[in-house]
Order: C-alpha cells, then sequence, then structure tokens
C-alpha cells in the first residue's frame, strides 16, 4: 500500500469489511472495484508492502543467536511458539504477543495469529487448491454435519477468477478428488523428487500421483500489475518485496486502492455488529482504537466479517440484541461449534543413496503434494475412518552438521563442509477433521482482554476418525518410501492438536436449513440478510486441501453477490 487514507469526520459507508488478510482483501477489491465505498477496518497496524518487511533481505548470519529469541522476548508468545517455526527473529513480529492476547484452553488449541494489515496473507503457506464435489458431498454421503448448500459447478467460475489474479503454480492431473486450474508453471521437482514420483506411480500402477505443491507464486513472465515472478528466495514468511507470492498487501488491497473506494483504518478492533428489528438488518460496526480505547461507530448498507473464523464469530457473539440474545445469528445455537482444522505432524521419512552427482538451484519455496488416494471407491475405501488425506513434503541434501559426528577438526572437516551430505526426504500427512458440533469456542467474560472484551476459551479435540486416519498416513507415508527404495524409513505421529495447521474453519457454519447453520449459500447470515462472513468460519466441512483458495472464491462470489443485491435493493 502506497498510501493511507482515513478522515474521522466520516462514519457512513456503502460497505464495511472486518479484516484485511486473505478474505478481506478480496472482499474490498471486489466491493471497491463494484463501486461501493469501502471501510476496512483492521485491528492490528499498518503494514506497507516492500517498505514494512524488515528482514526480508537479511541472510540468517545477520540475526544474533541464529535466529532464536532471548528468553524474555520467547515468553511472550509461548504459545505462538507451539508450532515450532513462527517465533524466530526472522519474523516472529508478524505472530501476537500471548501476554497481551490471552485465550483459554479447555482442551488443547494452538491459535496462532498474526494483527497488522495483511494478517496471515503475509506468512501463509500458500498451498492453493481447489475442492470437488467429493468434497461438497461428502457431509451429505456420510452423515457428518450438515449438506453445503452449494456444489463445484457453482464455485469453479470464482476459482478461475481467483487463481488468474493471483497466480498458482500447478499441473495439470486430471484427478476428481483434486480438480484442475488454470496454472502458472508448476515448479519443477528436483531429481529425487522426480525419482520417487516415478517409483510410486509404478508401485501403485498410477493410482497415487506424486507432484509439486499448488502454491500461489508467479513462476512466469506473464504481467502481474505490481508483482514479479517468485525469485526463488524461500523467505515468503518475511514478506516478499517482489510480490511474487500473493498476499493482500501486495494486490487486493492495492487494487482496491487503486479504485478511489478504499477506506482502511488500521488498530480498529471491532467487537460488535449494531442491528435494527425494524429493517431487521446490521446497521454497523462498534469499535475500540486499539492505541487509544476511543469508542466509535461505524456505519454501512452491508457487512462484511472476514477477521477469521474465531474472530469473526467472536464479533457475532457479542453482538446481542433482544432479537439474537445469544449472538447474532445464532438462532440454529451452531455459533461457535464445528471448529475443525487441518491434523498433520505425521508421516515418515527416510534416506536416499543415489543422486550424489546431482543438486538443485536456489531455495524453491514449494515442495510436493501426493493428493488424497483413501475413500474414493473400489480398493481405496479402508473401514477404520471416512474421508481422506494428502501429503506434502519434499527432497533435499543434508548440511555440513552431519559431518560433525565423524570429524571433529582439521583438513578432513574443513573439505567435508563444502560438500553438500546425503539425499533424504520426507513427507507429512495433512488429514480431514471432521465437524463435531461440540468441538467448540466459547466466550469468558470474567476473563477479558486489555481492551475490556472477553477472551476466547476453545473446547476442541481429535477424535476417534481422526485419530485413526493419522494411523493409516503415517503407515502409508512408510510403506511408499520403501518401495520407493529410501532407506532407514523412519514413520513419526508427532504431538498435535487442533490449531496446529493454522486452518481453523467452521464456528458459523453455511448450510440449507437455517435450524441447523448460521449462513446461506451466498455467505449471507439467515436472519440478517446484509451481513457476510467469508472467513474460515462459513466453513461446514474442511476437506483434506488447503483451504485458503476457497475462502478467496467464495469470498468473491459474495462480495458480488452483495453488490447485486444492493442494486435491487434487496439488503
Amino acid at each position: 500500500m502506497s498510501k493511507f487514507y482515513y478522515n474521522e469526520e466520516q462514519d457512513t459507508y456503502d460497505a464495511i469489511v472486518v479484516g484485511s488478510g486473505i478474505s478481506g482483501g478480496w472482499a474490498a477489491k471486489e466491493l471497491c472495484e463494484g463501486g461501493l465505498k469501502t471501510l476496512v477496518l483492521e485491528r492490528g497496524r499498518m503494514v506497507k508492502h516492500i517498505e514494512d518487511y524488515p528482514t526480508a533481505n537479511l541472510d540468517d548470519w545477520d540475526f544474533p543467536h541464529n535466529g532464536e529469541l532471548p528468553r524474555e522476548e520467547a515468553a511472550k508468545q509461548h504459545k505462538q511458539a507451539r508450532t515450532g517455526y513462527t517465533v524466530r527473529a526472522q519474523h516472529n513480529f508478524w505472530f501476537v504477543d500471548d501476554l497481551e492476547h490471552p485465550y483459554n484452553e479447555t482442551k488443547r488449541f494452538d491459535w496462532m495469529r498474526g494483527y497488522h494489515v495483511g494478517g496471515r496473507s503475509i506468512m501463509w503457506g500458500r498451498h492453493s487448491y481447489r475442492w470437488s464435489d467429493i468434497d461438497f458431498e461428502a457431509n451429505k454421503m456420510d452423515g457428518f454435519g450438515v449438506d453445503w448448500p452449494v456444489r463445484y459447478k457453482d464455485i469453479a467460475p470464482w476459482y478461475d477468477k481467483v487463481e488468474s489474479y493471483i497466480g498458482v503454480t500447478g499441473e495439470t492431473l486430471g484427478l476428481p478428488q483434486l480438480p484442475d486450474g488454470i496454472f502458472e508453471p508448476m515448479m519443477e521437482l528436483n531429481c529425487l523428487e522426480q525419482h520417487i514420483r516415478e517409483q510410486l506411480m509404478e508401485a501403485y500402477q498410477g493410482d497415487r500421483i506424486m507432484t509439486a505443491g499448488r502454491v500461489a507464486h508467479i513462476n512466469s513472465d506473464k504481467p502481474f500489475e505490481g508483482r514479479t515472478r517468485c525469485q526463488y528466495r524461500n523467505r515468503c514468511i518475511r514478506g516478499c518485496p517482489f510480490g511474487g507470492y500473493f498476499s493482500s498487501n501486495s494486490s487486493t488491497l492495492p487494487a482496491a486502492e487503486r479504485t478511489g473506494n478504499l477506506t482502511l483504518r488500521p488498530d480498529s478492533i471491532v467487537h460488535e455488529v449494531t442491528y435494527d428489528p425494524d429493517t431487521q438488518k446490521a446497521t454497523g460496526v462498534k469499535v475500540i482504537d486499539r492505541i487509544t480505547g476511543e469508542a466509535y461507530e461505524f456505519r454501512a448498507k452491508v457487512i462484511f466479517l472476514c477477521a477469521s473464523a474465531i474472530a469473526s464469530t467472536s464479533i457475532l457473539m457479542q453482538s446481542k440484541s433482544d432479537r439474537f440474545p445469544e449472538g447474532m445469528g445464532n438462532d440454529s445455537d451452531q455459533l461457535g461449534r464445528n471448529i475443525m482444522d487441518h491434523h498433520l505432524n505425521v508421516g515418515a521419512s527416510g534416506k536416499f543413496d543415489g543422486f550424489q552427482d546431482m543438486y538443485y538451484k536456489g531455495r524453491k519455496p514449494n515442495g510436493i503434494y501426493l493428493p488424497r488416494f483413501r475413500n474414493l471407491g473400489g480398493s481405496t475405501n479402508v473401514s477404520e475412518f471416512v474421508r481422506g488425506y494428502g501429503y506434502q513434503g519434499g527432497a533435499s541434501r543434508g548440511n555440513w552438521e552431519e559431518s560433525i559426528s565423524e570429524l571433529s577438526h582439521g583438513k578432513d572437516l574443513k573439505e567435508a563442509i563444502l560438500k553438500p551430505g546425503g539425499w533424504t526426504f520426507g513427507m507429512g500427512g495433512f488429514g480431514e477433521m471432521l465437524p463435531y458440533e461440540d468441538n467448540r469456542m466459547t466466550l469468558d467474560y470474567d476473563n477479558k482482554d486489555k481492551w475490556g472484551l472477553p477472551t476466547v476459551t476453545f473446547d476442541a479435540e481429535y477424535k476417534e476418525n481422526e485419530l485413526n486416519m493419522r494411523k493409516d498416513m503415517m503407515n502409508q507415508a512408510a510403506e511408499m518410501l520403501e518401495k520407493a527404495g529410501l532407506r532407514d524409513v523412519t514413520p513419526f505421529d508427532g504431538n498435535s492438536a487442533p490449531g496446529l495447521g493454522i486452518h481453523e474453519m467452521g464456528t458459523a457454519r453455511m448450510g440449507r436449513d437455517p435450524k441447523t447453520s448460521v449462513l446461506n449459500g451466498y455467505n449471507q447470515i439467515h436472519a440478517v440478510k446484509n451481513v457476510y462472513v467469508t472467513d474460515g468460519a462459513f466453513m461446514t466441512s474442511a476437506s483434506c486441501v488447503n483451504p485458503s483458495l476457497t475462502y478467496m472464491a467464495f469470498t468473491a462470489r459474495a462480495a458480488n453477490h452483495a453488490i447485486e443485491e444492493l442494486k435491487k435493493g434487496n439488503i
């Protein structure tokens, strides 16, 4: 963002968007391009593209203590540290201070957050996959959750629109469980990855196809306004000054700004959507200034909640009135329920003795993807669990540290550290988590944050289906690596809890029946048609693929629906 516009005297807009991450950026772009004067409210600080990425061009040796934080600093992010990679000096500033932003856990939940303009679009993993009808029909077929009110054909044109705009690398595969899209050239597999791909194709007669991850990177010379192709630096989590990968800051927010219709106000903590019982519509939002603590109220014809699954639902829960004593849109008692994530940190790794004369160039910000192969019909079906999983991973050559156990000093060590180590390959599963009503979040009004707002309490866990799936994820990974000719294959099932995948979903699901869902098929609250929720909260099931592309597609669709409904006078 090159400029920052905010007029303290203006309090009324055509549209308000809460949140500026992946969903909020897309809502802002579409609404502004549709001619609506749009206010984007972000609870965190301002981040300007390029100039506010302080570590983007630093090398690892520029960080004291190899990037490890001093003990007193690390203590402020004791929950953010649970992922194992978030709180290094290279990028820990994107993640919240857990002491300033507390939450409560009846059962362990790893809530990883970043409060700033751009949200987690700055540090997301960038894997971008379409859902298929297998995913949209899953709840109806096996009876878990409620039926989605949409199917793939409803969303496919919006996947087209989003992929064309953000740039997604990938290979056309023709798989029904993983629809193809509009792709940038695939990021090439390295020699061991290609070898394992070929071995698996032969061993499983084409039923298990390993490809490169489909990631939101520009990988061609096709023009993208304000962005250029990926430089293979693999420093994405720090913020990319080239705009090589998609983020709100490099892409959708500048597009919204170019229309002249965008107003962006950071440091704005939205805590309530206001409601008019006479019109049965929302009238605006209430805000606390993060810095000053002052209270504000902004009004608009349409509200988009895009603050993340947990934050958006927290706002709705606090939006109480005579009409909605348990929170706006909560006639079904589903608000806060059905929390989902992807369960991960399970798979296998191994070593490979060949290709000692081969290496790779650059630091590819991507690895492999092996699409779901379980419970697709016929011999792929298993009885131990429903739904399925995919794998992500990659191959690389070990570093100089491998030499320490054998060489202690002198000429041999100096020569050894100049040579790459042996090849290793690892793959970790991403499994689908079912929607369970008793996996939920609630608000604790006795334990408030520094702004006087209730804190979130999580009570969610993996259940028997996920635990059975994890066994298969580990065993199948080990089997595949052994069939591919790796040695010292080591299966693993590490410590994992909901939240670790950083794909929080559910809490305000869409559905066909207002008695069992919060939102309709266009992301509108059933009983308050001018409020749309388009972040992970709307998800009715989880699939086994990364969800961000689906958030963007549904957000673009909902924004265009809102524009048309406003024109018709329906909202």
